[in-house]
């Protein structure tokens, strides 16, 4: 009986996981506007999510590098940037992880779960100490 209960959990875990993996748009909490396509990939049991394409207006420079980061990012490309780092399954959401915002540089705590009520979307909320912002990704079709 303990084995079929650890088989469930596992079951489980697997298939929150497989749910997650894939492609998401980046919503802008503040503006409402789309901002990149994050693919979402598992690797060694962790969840990681990569920039793959960038929404850009006109006037931006289309092929940006994260200038503000101080970490092994730093003068890197965001296109191809790895900002979704060590997230790990605990308790229903994704934590211990970090997110990393390029525009300004700096990496948050994190922890993500898909929308109770739509599948198609994933929340995401980076912590700076007691403080919080939530994002709302949509999955890409």
């Amino acid at each position: 009986m303990k084995t079929f209960f650890l088989s469930l959990i596992a079951l489980l875990a697997l298939s929150s996981q497989a749910q997650i993996v894939g492609k998401w748009k980046t919503i802008d909490d503040e503006t409402g506007k789309a901002k990149s396509i994050v693919e979402i990939y598992e690797q060694n049991g962790m969840l990681y999510g990569k920039i793959v394409d960038l929404f850009r207006e006109a006037g931006e420079e289309q092929n940006p590098i994260c200038e503000e980061c101080d970490d092994d990012r730093k003068n890197q490309p965001v296109r191809g940037m790895i900002i979704l780092r060590d997230m790990q399954l605990k308790d229903g959401f994704y934590k211990n992880g970090t997110i990393c915002d390029p525009k300004k540089g700096k990496v948050y705590n994190c922890e993500l779960w898909l929308d109770a009520n739509d599948k198609n979307k994933l929340q995401l909320r980076g912590y700076w100490g007691f403080l919080y912002r939530t994002q709302t990704w949509q999955r890409v079709q």
